[in-house]
């Protein structure tokens, strides 16, 4: 059991689309957030107080530390890299985002705890590090190509693009002239539609994203971190897109190549439809077995 409140607690990197960052957005929601409103740090600790927090937890979203350092509450930092290491890269293009470099530097080191997890972008005296974490399998892979009308036998190649709005018109007639089935959330706004061998999901479905990876034969998308490790556990064939400017980007792929079967594709193979050459040679890939502990479990026994 758990309580939700709806909170702004980080901006990251505002986005136009799937592959195009926006600078100037982000500076912008930069500058209303950063730094931190005393007050309302103040009201959050309160808060956490009241409700007897007793640890609080973060990933790359830094507010949670200083929530932690005000209410005298220890703060656990989970991450594979931080926005200060990101927007250094990015200051070349922009450089206002300096600006908040150091402090944000200061900040994510201020946290009582630091724990990494693979694929590591910049490794630091870590507390723990450990397997890439990702969220379990909840339904056998037969059901859940049931649900989505594909035939046992089928091959099926599911294409994300790591929750960011995409129109998938091209990419939908691309698809379409292959003869394994694709499996493409973002595709509709209905529930579900099935078009000959294309499978369309609406941007939030009901479906668990893992187990639409677990469900695919291989799957093609952008080298984001949790796509990687929903991926990397699954053990299915990786078509990874990469993305040169995204500082992350190469330890991903660098990543995927080392420890999953997979295939590079350029951000220009994509768009033009050139990774349809790829799928067949995708799908001869094997899947691969893990035995390993997940980096979830490591991290849950870290605590106790």
């Amino acid at each position: 059991p758990f309580g939700y409140h709806s909170l702004l607690t980080d901006i990251g990197l505002v986005q136009i689309s799937p592959m195009v960052e926006d600078l100037a957005e982000t500076v912008k929601r930069l500058d209303q957030l950063l730094p931190f409103d005393a007050s309302q740090l103040q009201d959050l600790a309160a808060l956490v107080n009241q409700l007897e927090c007793q640890l609080i937890l973060c990933d790359i979203a830094p507010m949670g530390i200083a929530v932690g350092r005000e209410a005298g509450i220890p703060s656990v930092l989970v991450e594979n890299f931080t926005w200060d290491w990101i927007y250094e890269e990015y200051a070349k293009y922009d450089a206002r985002l300096g600006r908040y470099i150091l402090y944000l530097e200061e900040l994510f080191d201020a946290a009582d705890y630091r724990i990494q997890v693979e694929p590591i972008c910049q490794r630091r005296d870590a507390d723990l590090t450990t397997l890439p974490v990702s969220r379990k399998i909840r339904s056998p892979r037969q059901e859940i190509r049931h649900q989505l009308g594909i035939p046992d036998r089928a091959k099926a190649v599911m294409i994300t693009l790591g929750g960011v709005p995409w129109k998938y018109e091209l990419l939908e007639q691309q698809a379409s002239q292959s003869s394994a089935y694709f499996i493409i959330p973002g595709g509709t706004d209905e529930p579900i539609q099935v078009r000959d061998n294309l499978v369309l999901l609406p941007h939030h479905s009901d479906f668990f994203h893992p187990d639409l990876v677990n469900a695919s034969d291989a799957v093609i998308g952008k080298a984001g971190y949790s796509t990687l490790a929903e991926v990397y556990y699954a053990g299915v064939p990786f078509g990874y897109i990469h993305r040169p400017k995204f500082r992350e980007s190469q330890f991903l792929t660098g990543y995927a190549e080392q420890h999953m079967n997979g295939l590079p594709i350029s951000e220009t193979q994509f768009e033009n439809g050139e990774w349809l050459s790829t799928v067949a040679e995708l799908l001869a890939l094997p899947r691969v077995g893990r035995r390993d502990a997940r980096g979830a479990q490591h991290v849950a026994r870290f605590f106790n």
